[in-house]
């Protein structure tokens, strides 16, 4: 199992970060990719993270994750060789998970047809033909939406419950003290 979350420069750092950290605790081999194929990215509050790979240099995987922040997922939106690994996921029936303003960017390329998504608040009109919701985390398939940075705990969960299994997603839950 494999999931690789794209960072562009102006990503929100609590959307690709605490999404990654949650994975890993789960056991989910996560890797920070550097979809601009430099050492480090910056976020959209100037932190600077070390990438674990270049998105040239990624091999299989079973998810990749859009984090938002803006500049973040313009710059994906902009980034061919990001379109090309995100078309090519959709093709072979990997899932896709985009939070904050990254579902943008899926509807704008289609992939959102006839899916419930969610975005954040002000960007529903960009998740083209989909079925909106307003829940914290929308799951329909193989696509994974969240709504922003304050729903990046429940976006980690779910992706945990899907990739492993409810009583992980919810052992871990309880270890975080995130039911409290």
């Amino acid at each position: 199992m494999k999931v690789y979350v794209l960072l562009e420069e102006g990503f929100e750092e609590i959307e690709a970060l605490a999404v990654t950290d949650i994975l890993r605790r789960a056991g989910i081999p996560t890797e920070l990719v550097s979809a601009k194929n430099t050492e480090y990215v910056t976020g959209s509050h100037a932190i600077s993270v070390k990438a674990d790979i270049y998105l040239n240099k990624i091999s299989d995987y079973d998810m990749i994750i859009l984090p938002g922040g803006y500049p973040g997922y313009e710059n994906l939106e902009k980034n061919d060789s990001v379109k090309k690994l995100v078309s090519e996921a959709f093709e072979n029936n990997k899932y896709i998970a985009a939070i904050c303003g990254a579902p943008s960017v899926l509807g704008k390329w289609g992939y959102l047809k006839n899916k419930s998504a969610c975005c954040y608040p002000s960007f529903e009109d960009l998740l083209i033909e989909s079925k909106v919701t307003f829940d914290k985390v929308s799951h329909d398939g193989k696509i994974i939406t969240s709504r922003g940075a304050g729903t990046s705990h429940d976006f980690a969960f779910k992706i945990v419950e899907i990739l492993k299994n409810k009583e992980v997603a919810e052992e871990l839950q309880d270890l975080m003290l995130y039911t409290l």
